[in-house]
């Protein structure tokens, strides 16, 4: 207590001024004697602090103050700083004094008492050259919500923000060096590309060899080569990017590290590369089933291929499930969220008001993605005869249950009647389209499949985004709509009609 005594008597006010000696050129500064006129000279605050490890002598020294009340003002807000620790916690006196003497060094203002109490919790943040991974994993330390939200930040700053800006001074970061990692993952995709292209063309090779020492050798090949690896999208380092803004902004407020946010002024180019949904055509079909590889991430069944889908797992016990995200367009969490309190055999509707979706592996009930998500969507005849046989089926279970059964009230549930996951459903999905011998597609597809029917039958845009639950009938027609080749051909020769001709 009387260390902390004799430090906080160190303090002073003092004037002082820049006239200097017309012999030896040196400042004449509390010397100088004019330095008792009223406007001669500025006020200059000095505060002994804390020694650091290894004996150095810290101090908070700060000029330019135009009257002593200004100079005291701050005075007193450095020692009501240093008064926060505890008298023997030696590393928050260490801390809060190399704080200081940062803020002096820089001459950033003052924080508040208050934030030096916060910055106290993630003492680490407080060492004025602290690098960007050290600050990146305080700050994923203090995330909180979804565990997928943040398993997402944190493979963001594992794969990409550590490895290429995590050596980088917090204060020094700039524009340059968020834009020199995007160059270098946009390289390392060419690269990855170049050695997928590689891959490709041996296995293809392979499946045709002609010889079990033809095949042996190309397979050798194959293991020289790197393994096959996905590149960093458009999407993805947009994504990278908003994490990295993120951080930055808590290290602005309210932490005081920096006070300019880089990765805000980075604009991350469209590269056109986005996913194009396509229509599994004949074609298609059998460029798959030669090299095993789809036209497009985003595949979308002709209604052929989805009544063959759906015949082929008629009997299965969430085929109400599959049919409905078919006809209607349900995502995958508000399919395993939906209750039976929200079908109105009356009026023929489903209402949209909950959803079950992961929270790591976790599951989470949450209220549907967007306000325009909360929906109320109509019941064709069929879809609403399937469910009726389905709350027949769920009853049979329920009874042969007993007491075991778990009641949820939703329409889709687990044998027992317990809660579908949404990540074991995207599974299940998966393994009843290989069996189904059909074209893969995702179980988000199906989202598109009922988007491109509905609109191939006619319905405005307008109804098929109310029914999907889309702010606007753009990010419809942008995402979610495919055009099926018996309409583009119709509309070909619709278009070569009108124009007269005298020669075929």
């Amino acid at each position: 207590m009387r260390e902390r005594e004799k430090q906080m008597a160190s303090g002073s006010v003092t004037k002082r001024c820049t006239c200097r000696d017309k012999k030896t050129g040196r400042e004449l500064g509390a010397q100088c004697p004019d330095l008792g006129k009223k406007r001669h000279g500025t006020w200059t605050v000095r505060q002994e602090l804390a020694t650091g490890a290894d004996g150095e002598r810290r101090l908070f020294r700060r000029k330019g103050y135009d009257t002593q009340t200004e100079g005291q003002v701050d005075l007193d807000r450095v020692r009501t700083i240093l008064a926060i620790p505890d008298p023997g916690d030696d590393d928050a006196i260490d801390n809060v004094a190399a704080l200081l003497a940062r803020v002096s060094r820089t001459r950033e203002p003052l924080p508040d008492a208050e934030t030096v109490r916060r910055l106290l919790k993630t003492p680490h943040i407080l060492n004025a050259h602290v690098i960007v991974a050290d600050y990146l994993d305080m700050w994923l330390a203090n995330q909180r919500g979804r565990k997928s939200g943040i398993k997402r930040y944190e493979m963001d700053v594992r794969c990409h923000l550590k490895p290429h800006l995590g050596h980088v001074r917090l204060d020094k970061l700039s524009i340059g060096h968020v834009i020199d990692m995007f160059d270098a993952i946009n390289e390392a995709n060419d690269a990855i590309a170049a050695n997928n292209a590689i891959r490709h063309e041996i296995n293809a090779k392979r499946k045709t060899a002609k010889s079990r020492a033809e095949s042996r050798a190309l397979c050798a090949e194959l293991r020289e080569l790197p393994p096959f690896r996905r590149t960093t999208g458009t999407s993805t380092q947009k994504h990278i990017k908003a994490t990295l803004r993120a951080a930055l902004n808590r290290a602005i407020s309210p932490y005081r590290l920096i006070t300019f946010n880089p990765a805000a002024h980075v604009e991350i180019a469209d590269d056109g590369r986005s996913a194009k949904a396509l229509v599994w055509t004949d074609s298609r079909v059998e460029y798959w089933e030669e090299t095993g590889l789809t036209p497009s991430p985003v595949m979308v069944w002709m209604p052929e291929q989805v009544g063959q889908f759906l015949d082929t797992i008629v009997d299965h016990e969430l085929y109400a499930m599959w049919h409905l995200m078919a006809y209607r367009g349900l995502r995958r969490g508000e399919a395993c969220g939906v209750r039976w309190m929200d079908l109105n055999e009356i009026e023929e509707s489903l209402t949209i008001a909950t959803q079950l979706v992961q929270d790591g592996w976790d599951i989470v009930e949450s209220a549907p993605k967007t306000k325009d998500s909360h929906r109320t969507i109509a019941l064709d005849a069929k879809t609403l005869g399937v469910l009726r046989r389905h709350r027949k089926r769920q009853l049979e279970a329920r009874m042969a249950a007993g007491e075991t059964w778990t009641e949820t009230g939703r329409i889709f549930t687990n044998a027992d009647g317990s809660l579908l996951h949404p990540g074991k459903i995207s599974k299940q999905f998966n393994r009843l389209v290989e069996f189904s011998d059909l074209p893969p597609v995702r179980l988000h597809d199906l989202r598109h499949v009922a988007a491109t029917i509905h609109l191939a039958a006619g319905v405005q845009m307008k109804v098929v985004q109310e029914m999907l639950g889309h702010s606007s009938d753009r990010v419809t027609s942008k995402f979610y709509t495919s055009v099926l080749p018996q309409l583009a051909k119709a509309a070909a020769e619709k278009g070569a009609a009108l124009i007269p001709r005298r020669t075929a």
